[in-house]
């Protein structure tokens, strides 16, 4: 199981934020370190191309970790079909925070 790095965390606790609206803990897909890397940086940039020449890879490349997060997302319930989706999903599952972005 691969362990991810939380950006936004409860400061009282250390651990991930939760959904505030039920209080518990939303299911969360296995993304792997560079899934992360990949959407975290497609949430902070306007285009895919953008994404790839910062992590120097190619734009479809770029496409496929993408269409694997979401393909992760859709398989534990919480599918991500926009971008908006995918930033919503970032900023529950603490990988991005709103003052990030």
């Amino acid at each position: 199981m691969t362990t991810l790095a939380f950006h936004c965390l409860n400061e009282d606790t250390d651990t991930p934020h939760t959904c505030a609206s039920a209080g518990t803990r939303l299911a969360r897909p296995d993304l792997t370190a560079r899934e992360v890397e990949v959407l975290v940086a497609w949430v902070r940039t306007e285009s895919k191309g953008r994404v790839g020449r910062q992590l120097f890879i190619a734009p479809c490349t770029v496409n496929t970790h993408l269409e694997r997060v979401r393909a992760k997302y859709a398989a534990v319930g919480r599918p991500a079909h926009t971008k908006a989706a995918l930033t919503a999903r970032a900023i529950q599952d603490g990988l991005v925070c709103l003052y990030d972005l």
